[in-house]
């Protein structure tokens, strides 16, 4: 028979031990609450959920979605570089551009990842405009790109289009959690 006290322990150890597993769901509840609304609500939640940074509040998610924004920005922009030689002239052009438009783009994200890294509460308004104007430029940026593709044909074209369109999404619900961030702030 087992002690009293042997018991206690195994009890406390248990409860513990539920009480450290149920924090990750935590976290996904809030992710699973805070994406509800996003623009691309299945791809907002699938992406910061498997995210392996914190994401306990709505600064933590604002930071995320930035980062994974960034993160699919880099991707596309060394796609592209890859992709700039051998091709028709139109097309050369249009990649040329859009890898132009895509660095200005994580030159915008990098910005607004600073801001955010360094909120603070007596200039916090001013901080999260900046962060919402640089993030809706990166948009435009990425928008900009795909313009540059009418009248382009072919493989590269769809590639380019798939690529841009994952990214301009990743950054849509980016610029969603920083509006977030804003109103739960107010």
């Amino acid at each position: 028979m087992e002690s009293p006290f042997f018991l206690l322990t195994v009890l406390l150890l248990l409860s513990s031990s539920a009480a450290v597993e149920s924090k990750p769901g935590a976290s996904n509840d809030l992710v699973r609450s805070s994406c509800v609304n996003a623009s691309y609500p299945s791809l907002c939640f699938r992406t910061l959920s498997s995210y392996s940074g914190p994401a306990n509040t709505p600064r933590d998610l604002a930071q995320a979605a930035v980062k994974v924004s960034l993160s699919r920005a880099r991707k596309v922009s060394t796609f592209l570089r890859t992709r700039v030689t051998g091709k028709g002239k139109r097309e050369r052009v249009a990649l040329s551009d859009c890898v132009e438009q895509i660095s200005e783009s994580m030159e915008e994200l990098s910005k607004t990842l600073r801001e955010l890294k360094h909120l603070r509460g007596e200039t916090f308004g001013f901080q999260m405009s900046n962060a919402q104007t640089w993030v809706s430029a990166a948009l435009t940026n990425e928008d900009t790109c795909l313009d540059g593709f009418e009248g382009v044909d072919g493989n590269v074209k769809s590639d380019v289009k798939r690529k841009i369109t994952n990214v301009a999404k990743v950054t849509s619900n980016a610029l969603y959690m920083i509006n977030r961030l804003n109103e739960t702030h107010s």
